[in-house]
């Protein structure tokens, strides 16, 4: 376990992060966000959650078109699952709704007019979120996994799409934070806000 983990707990050892709770991480792709999400995993502050990380992959291989190739089917497959995630009292996921909303924004196969009635759905379900912690891709280089694009503009674009989603839906979240930095510096951020806000 590295330096900084065993500082935090110590620092937080007696506070302990409430359970019952639904803390989404958005952002465009390849910013950290699974990964953050399997780091947050191994804390003991946050036993008793939890964690949903992305299935891309899977899905892809299920014949689900991603990235800028995604259909109005597969985007309600996508939906599905963050709605079984908020189904838990206690899920740390590495995707929201929101993120699902901006793709299907950006997606060249699905009409606009379908595009913002699927949105109007989804942004119903954001004020479900007790937590939204956006991943900045700010100094992040991203990686090719196989899977997601590596189109550096559509990553632009997702991002622009997220962020104004996100400030559109101010009024309707709970608790909001930007993270950026390493991702030690970003579980520093999310615990210190949970403990100060909670």
């Amino acid at each position: 376990m590295k330096d900084y983990l065993g500082i935090k707990q110590l620092w937080v050892k007696q506070v302990k992060i409430e359970t019952n709770m639904k803390i989404g991480l958005c952002g465009t792709m390849s910013v950290g966000k699974t990964t953050l999400v399997n780091a947050l995993m191994s804390l003991p502050e946050f036993e008793g959650y939890n964690f949903a990380t992305e299935r891309s992959k899977y899905l892809r291989d299920l014949g689900i078109p991603l990235n800028t190739d995604s259909t109005l089917k597969g985007q309600f497959v996508f939906l599905a699952e963050r709605c079984a995630e908020l189904m838990n009292e206690n899920i740390i996921t590495d995707r929201t709704v929101i993120d699902v909303m901006a793709f299907t924004k950006a997606a060249k196969s699905i009409d606009y007019y379908e595009a913002e009635a699927f949105c109007e759905a989804a942004y119903k379900l954001i004020p479900e979120y007790d937590y939204i912690f956006y991943v900045s891709p700010e100094g992040v280089e991203m990686e090719d996994n196989g899977v997601r694009t590596t189109d550096l503009k559509y990553r632009e674009t997702i991002d622009s799409i997220i962020k104004l989603i996100l400030y559109r839906s101010n009024h309707k979240i709970k608790h909001f934070v930007e993270l950026k930095g390493t991702t030690e510096e970003r579980i520093a951020t999310i615990i210190s806000h949970i403990i100060q806000t909670s």
